[in-house]
């Protein structure tokens, strides 16, 4: 687990809005019977609100949507309508603004602002499928801000002669909305209000912008190579433009693939939709030829779902994950892709891509066709679409684009750095220009922090892959050193990657605790102190105390936003482990200043009170989508909040005794598990990514 991951962060305290959020979850409104629906990132300082929206959403039978291109209705917090072009452009998606008029049978023209002059009033939207027909509810005319010329170049449908009978606003004012072929940006309050309301409010008070999709627009300044420096500061468009996209433009509908997920409702010719040809050349001519019967299979040609495929079990929390899937290839491609949206920052690409895989990772069949993919929750057409690439070809061009592309091997280089996340690193290449790590030191050292400097001093150190009878040995000395400073009754277990079974660990959790509270209180300075006098700590980097500071008790409800999130509230050290014990040179084994030869590692040492052990076993246990889904799976159930030092109600802020009786930290994780009506998982069957 680096550095990075687990900094305490400090949140913005909770908004009117939010509180708002929480209890929305039980409303009654439902949604499925509108257009995808994607959300805006932008201005949610914080990501957590984001995903509380999110999932509120989806609980309203929502179809969240993170493809810009499929999506219909875009909920946001920006209000300016430039900015909000600016903010479709920054995601890959080009429009042209379309205003809207009623139809209130006043006038036979309007008016084109764009133009000077005036349109035809039975004019139809361009964008509809060929031989669609214009429905007697239509009530909206487009005005446009093409040019007459323009459009004189585009396909249309024509008009159709139109019916008046009574007045269509009066029975669906979202009705002709949600049927034309533009995306709207709403205000994202027009869901929390229809939430408050319990109904679909309609959304012409929250409507801020309405345009049509169009091809990207040519720049007409080509780049040249440059110097380096220019090369260092520009972004090789055939490349990250791909790693940014959300999706591919394909034209299935996600409405088909998410609601009939059951065996048998997916048949014939409807499911080669999601296999259309891609605007990239490259990849267009592969999926070109897999579109065939072949590849499609047929239904009976599908293995038996599991359960949480069935009854499209969402939370990873819920299911099986071990350590091997059978499709650990395919799943080793898509990791490839997030990496690469991380190191871009796309947060939303990263929590789709970590969402298919973990729901990939669950799947117990080896997959045969890109069908089976579609009824996995959380995957959709565009996944297909990969695995359909991989299973022709051994593996997906965007991968290896974004393995090969020369900025994210530099930006991947840094983020390595213990103690740098995503950010940090693309800070470095962008805006410092630096391109290696001799370029860190030699420009930049003065303004790293601690933790990053050693972690460019020790960086060949700390990739190197820790074996498990290392971690073993390291866990075993801080066990015997806190015995020696309380009594034998303390406990010890290792957590992270190596309790999930992996043969090799990038560092070493380990978590303390004690039957009797008052041996936890402040034992973490005295352990560090031991192990220092020892020399098994060559630095330490981070003590904190905040769980003894505040007498042990579980982190307050209203108090996680001034002092991190739960996983930051316990007592813990962050330090530079080196094993003292080594075989001096063999020219001169009598020099007292021959240099250790033992590699550096990275350990943390985390103290956790009793009452809340299982709750600080489990929330350092499972993979980060499991971890994630485990939170999100606690909050809409039962409206609590989990973190590793325990669990509270939302409502009221009291502590929810989830631990129970336990003698060890293995039966009070299993406590946990069962009082949040889970099925209790082996940590090995966590292995999420």
């Amino acid at each position: 687990m680096s550095f990075a991951h687990w900094m305490p962060s400090s949140p913005p305290q909770d908004t009117v809005q939010e509180k708002d959020l929480e209890n929305m979850h039980k409303s009654s409104l439902r949604l499925s019977f509108l257009p995808p629906i994607f959300i805006s990132e932008s201005h949610f300082k914080d990501i957590n609100e984001l995903h509380r929206l999110e999932d509120d959403l989806v609980e309203a039978g929502g179809l969240l949507s993170y493809n810009l291109h499929e999506a219909k209705i875009v909920l946001t917090r920006v209000l300016n309508k430039k900015r909000i072009t600016m903010d479709l452009r920054s995601k890959d998606c080009y429009t042209d603004e379309v205003l809207v008029v009623k139809d209130v049978c006043a006038a036979d023209t309007v008016t084109d602002p764009a133009a000077g002059h005036k349109a035809k009033k039975g004019k139809l939207a361009e964008g509809y499928e060929d031989g669609k027909k214009e429905t007697e509810e239509s009530i909206l005319h487009e005005v446009s801000t093409d040019s007459e010329t323009e459009d004189e170049h585009k396909p249309r449908i024509k008009s159709a002669k139109r019916k008046r009978v009574g007045s269509p606003v009066e029975q669906d004012p979202n009705k002709a909305y949600f049927s034309n072929p533009y995306i709207k940006v709403l205000k994202w309050e027009w869901f929390t209000d229809s939430q408050k309301q319990d109904r679909v409010l309609p959304i012409e008070p929250y409507l801020l912008y309405q345009g049509r999709i169009i091809d990207k627009p040519e720049d007409p300044k080509t780049p040249g190579k440059g110097s380096s420096f220019t090369a260092r500061t520009k972004t090789p468009q055939s490349i990250l433009e791909r790693a940014r996209a959300d999706a591919e433009n394909d034209t299935s509908s996600p409405v088909q693939q998410r609601s009939n997920r059951k065996l048998g409702q997916i048949g014939g010719g409807r499911v080669s939709a999601p296999f259309q040809t891609t605007p990239h050349s490259k990849r267009a001519a592969l999926l070109h030829q897999t579109t065939s019967e072949h590849d499609l299979g047929q239904s009976s040609d599908l293995p038996e779902m599991p359960p949480w495929v069935q009854n499209d079990v969402k939370y990873a929390c819920q299911r099986l994950t071990p350590a091997d899937p059978p499709n650990a290839a395919f799943i080793a491609q898509l990791d490839k892709i997030k990496l690469a949206r991380l190191l871009t920052g796309d947060e939303i690409g990263v929590r789709a891509y970590s969402t298919s895989i973990a729901a990939l990772a669950a799947y117990p069949h080896k997959l045969s066709t890109g069908r089976e993919i579609l009824l996995l929750p959380g995957c959709d057409a565009k996944i297909a679409n990969l695995y359909v690439e991989f299973a022709n070809y051994g593996k997906i061009q965007e991968a290896e684009d974004a393995e090969n592309n020369e900025e994210l091997k530099v930006q991947k280089l840094f983020y390595n750095i213990w103690g740098v996340g995503a950010t940090t690193a693309r800070d470095f290449y962008k805006e410092k220009g630096w391109r290696d790590l001799d370029d860190v030191v030699e420009y930049g050292w003065q303004t790293l922090t601690r933790v990053q400097q050693i972690g460019v001093k020790y960086y060949d150190e700390f990739l190197l892959p820790i074996p498990r009878s290392e971690v073993e040995d390291i866990a075993a000395t801080i066990h015997k050193h806190a015995v020696k400073l309380r009594d034998a009754g303390i406990q010890s277990l290792v957590v992270g990657g190596y309790r999930r079974g992996k043969e090799h660990c990038g560092d070493v959790d380990i978590i303390l605790s004690h039957p009797d509270e008052s041996k936890t209180l402040n034992i973490i300075t005295d352990i560090v102190a031991s192990l220092e006098q020892e020399s098994w700590i060559t630095h330490t980097l981070l003590i904190s105390t905040k769980t003894s500071d505040r007498g042990q008790q579980t982190l307050a409800l209203n108090s996680s936003s001034t002092h991190g999130h739960g996983f930051d509230s316990l007592d813990k050290a962050l330090v530079v482990w080196q094993n003292p014990h080594y075989t001096p040179s063999t020219s001169n084994p009598s020099d007292s200043k021959t240099k250790n030869t033992n590699p550096h590692r990275r350990v943390d040492i985390i103290i956790s009170p009793w009452k809340t052990v299982g709750c600080a076993v489990m929330g350092w246990s499972g993979g980060t989508t499991f971890q994630r889904d485990l939170r999100r799976y606690v909050r809409q159930t039962y409206d609590y909040k989990f973190d590793s030092s325990g669990v509270r109600d939302r409502k009221t802020g009291d502590v929810v005794d989830v631990d129970g009786e336990a003698g060890t930290m293995e039966q009070a994780e299993r406590n946990v598990f069962g009082a949040l009506g889970l099925e209790f998982r082996e940590p090995w069957e966590r292995c999420t990514g």
